[in-house]
């Protein structure tokens, strides 16, 4: 997708009340945008690192500015509007590029199902079986030292992961698709990659250990697990490629 507001180019200051990030811009002005974000954010941003934001031009807002990409502390650019992912998912799979889910004829998204009162973010129907699709934002890359994450390791290894923080809703979802499998159905966690510098995903094992124990749990009772990385720039993003999943 190509971007439906021109981009621009600031420099971070600071982040507060989740919502807001204040940038400046070349003139010095400080702006304060909107951030669409509420999650950890880890790794993802830098003071003094560029910011790249748009201008909704709706007069209705009372902050018309939102925050698009980042620069990360790697030296990367991540994509952090969470408004992004279930979009750029769609759009790969009708676009043919996700080989793994084109056994469909319609495509729905946000539809109720399960048992914990949950929305499935994409629901492909008409091929042999109904697939459920749950999108997941991944843009942490954590420096590795060894076989673990550490501050004074290397980001160039790649390895991202999800969750950035404790998420029980991501842990309801993986229960959630474990169900569909067994009613018959074809369950899939998708990790969208919205991180220039990601090359594989993890389990976020030392920030949430549960979810890594039901996403490994999940995959051992079928549910699919695939990850797609954005080709990012400050012009569109688009899901390019499959990158691998490591489990153990």
């Amino acid at each position: 997708m190509k971007f439906q507001f021109p981009l621009q180019k600031a420099s971070w200051i600071k982040r507060y009340k989740r919502f807001m990030v204040d940038l400046s811009l070349a003139d010095g002005e400080v702006l304060t945008v909107h951030n669409a974000n509420t999650g950890s954010m880890k790794n993802c941003y830098v003071v003094g690192g560029d910011a790249w934001y748009w201008h909704s031009h709706n007069e209705k807002r009372k902050y018309p500015h939102s925050l698009e990409l980042v620069q990360t502390p790697s030296g990367h650019v991540a994509c952090i509007n969470t408004a992004r992912p279930n979009y750029l998912v769609r759009e790969a799979i009708e676009n043919g590029v996700v080989s793994e889910l084109q056994d469909y004829r319609v495509l729905n998204t946000e539809v109720r199902y399960g048992h914990e009162k949950s929305r499935i973010d994409i629901l492909l129907t008409g091929g042999e079986q109904a697939i459920y699709v749950e999108v997941k934002n991944t843009t942490l890359l954590e420096a590795m030292k060894g076989d673990a994450p550490n501050a004074e390791g290397s980001f160039v290894d790649g390895i991202g992961y999800f969750p950035d923080s404790v998420s029980a809703r991501a842990s309801k979802h993986l229960r959630e698709l474990m169900l569909m499998v067994e009613e018959g159905h074809r369950g899939v966690i998708f990790f969208c990659v919205n991180h220039s510098g990601i090359k594989q995903v993890r389990p976020a094992d030392h920030i949430d250990p549960l979810y890594g124990q039901l996403l490994r749990e999940a995959a051992h009772k079928g549910v699919e697990i695939l990850a797609y990385r954005s080709h990012i720039n400050e012009h569109e993003i688009y899901l390019k490629e499959r990158i691998d999943v490591i489990l153990n």
